[in-house]
């Protein structure tokens, strides 16, 4: 299966007096066609939380808030689309066999809906905010314009996780939370896989800033912020909630030094089959 943005209906930003090598023209169609997989993908995978939302009792106002999350995705994925398109290239990539959003029948449905946005908002969208910003301010001010608009989208996305953990942690009892806890290493290293395989391999050679100006990724400075990201406000933010934020960071920490398991289903959702 493919995604077809072409005709997406987006306004192009106009580059000018674009001085990079034609490899580096590839790999930033490479990238923002990654972006747009990625963007689309998202949107799925919020659609998925609707269900869980209705079965653990949420109220309508955080179910409306989900669908019009879901309108951001795919309108994020189009502005991606419209900067490959004026890089050059063609917003066209293989979304492949994408996998099911995970319902977690292990688990009730409070429990599973928690799970899934502790890792989707309040560790993905947190950290895309910081990552995004980092990116804006080193783009050239075409791009920028089209990053603030995603930005402003993610923060609200990861607010949204963290105002419904306000709202369901009270129905939480001590057995769940420590299940929770238990639950946010395979998460903490879920996301760690996936950054490194989206731009932030802190052994990849720095872009040349012009081509970081366009959407490059500096591997380093994206390990960095993810890092930094969990350590001072991701933590912090569970810890106050009751969950063992702190050791579940450690302990996906040691997991991925003595060799990665990672949890697979999680990581698949915002990747290529």
């Amino acid at each position: 299966m493919q995604l077809d943005l072409r005709n997406s209906g987006c306004l192009q930003p106009v580059l000018t007096d674009v001085n990079i090598a034609e490899s580096e023209r590839q790999q930033l169609i490479a990238t923002w066609q990654d972006r747009m997989h990625n963007e689309h993908v998202s949107a799925r995978v919020f659609a998925g939380l609707i269900p869980q939302l209705m079965r653990a009792g949420v109220n309508d106002a955080r179910l409306s808030a989900v669908a019009a999350m879901i309108e951001d995705e795919l309108r994020h994925a189009r502005l991606c689309a419209s900067v490959v398109s004026a890089l050059g290239g063609v917003p066209l990539v293989d979304l492949g066999e994408l996998p099911p959003v995970p319902e977690h029948e292990d688990a009730g449905p409070l429990e599973a809906l928690l799970r899934n946005v502790l890792s989707i908002c309040c560790l993905s969208e947190t950290v895309a905010v910081a990552q995004v910003e980092a990116e804006r301010l080193h783009a050239r001010p075409e791009l920028a314009v089209v990053l603030q608009q995603i930005l402003a989208d993610e923060v609200r996305h990861a607010r949204f996780g963290w105002e419904l953990l306000d709202e369901l942690m009270p129905r939480v009892d001590a057995a769940m939370r420590a299940r929770l806890s238990d639950y946010l290493v395979d998460a903490f290293e879920a996301l760690q896989s996936y950054h490194a395989r989206h731009g932030g391999n802190p052994q990849s050679p720095p872009p040349r800033r012009v081509a970081q100006s366009l959407g490059l990724c500096d591997g380093r400075l994206q390990a960095s912020i993810l890092r930094d990201t969990v350590e001072s406000i991701i933590i912090v933010g569970l810890e106050q909630h009751g969950l063992g934020g702190a050791n579940a960071w450690w302990r996906a920490g040691v997991r991925a030094d003595s060799g990665r398991r990672g949890l697979e289903r999680l990581a698949a959702l915002f990747d290529d089959a």
